[in-house]
């Protein structure tokens, strides 16, 4: 492994893996402290001030085909930053199913009454906590950052900012609590130090464009696009963006299928 690659202190440093302890903190007060139905509705009344389309929007960078499709240039410009990404996704995969079914709680539009919150899309009941998008955008958002050099972090804070706007258009739209939100904070940065861990044990010639390893990618680009061809993501609202997120895939894998011949001759 070369030396730039070698694990960086702040992955390896024992209290940065305490730090998700903090929005896990917050989710257990407002659930044994009663206080779940209350900053809910304190949360989702002053959200709906801000248009219905900017929600949806946030909400597209927490579903797993969405931000792949966002981050899939990196397939070419740092592809070990992608490779931290795709693990660290399919870790939030696993977490996210596991713990929902272990947990089995209500959402909001199964307990409230339709009328006293506001709500976009179809009514969600099941399987509230953690909540699936927060938890993602955290674990792309933290395998991304703890990828990066040290000295080359701090501009990839705002990631952190988009993570919590994402998990807060949960809220908005009417399809979690804010105590799945902090439990999905929590859990998707812990694995996305998983992820960034352990991307950084790949061998740099493994990540070569004529690899095995990015063709598996560029392939799995091929899967997204059909998903963004025959799925609505989430919301209607978001089409705008996966006509986008196609435009994308479509210009990375052009590019992507160019350096194949380049490096062939």
């Amino acid at each position: 492994m070369s030396k730039e690659h070698q694990l960086t202190p702040n992955i390896c440093a024992v209290w940065v893996w305490f730090i998700p302890l903090i929005p896990l903190t917050f989710a257990a007060a407002l659930f044994f402290g009663n206080l779940q139905t209350l900053s809910f509705l304190w949360v989702n009344s002053f959200t709906q001030y801000v248009p219905d389309m900017i929600w949806a929007w946030l909400t597209f960078l927490g579903n797993g085909w969405g931000i792949f499709a966002i981050c899939f240039p990196l397939l070419l410009l740092a592809p070990r930053l992608l490779t931290a990404g795709i693990i660290a996704g399919a870790i939030s995969a696993i977490a996210s199913s596991t713990l929902k079914f272990l947990f089995e709680l209500p959402r909001p539009a199964a307990v409230l009454d339709a009328e006293s919150f506001y709500r976009i899309g179809e009514p969600l009941l099941h399987k509230a906590f953690p909540s699936g998008h927060t938890l993602t955008a955290f674990a792309i958002a933290s395998a991304l950052y703890f990828s990066c050099k040290i000295q080359t972090r701090r501009p990839l804070l705002v990631l952190f900012i988009v993570a919590a706007l994402v998990g807060l258009s949960r809220n908005a739209v009417g399809a979690h609590w804010l105590t799945d939100v902090f439990g999905g904070a929590a859990f998707g940065m812990w694995c996305g130090l998983l992820g960034a861990l352990l991307a950084q044990y790949i061998p740099e010639d493994w990540l070569a464009p004529t690899k095995i390893w990015p063709r598996l990618i560029a392939m799995g680009g091929l899967v997204a696009l059909y998903s963004h061809f025959t799925q609505t993501m989430d919301l209607t609202h978001n089409l705008p963006l996966q006509y986008a997120s196609i435009a994308l895939i479509v210009i990375t894998l052009v590019l992507f299928t160019k350096t194949q011949f380049i490096k062939s001759q």
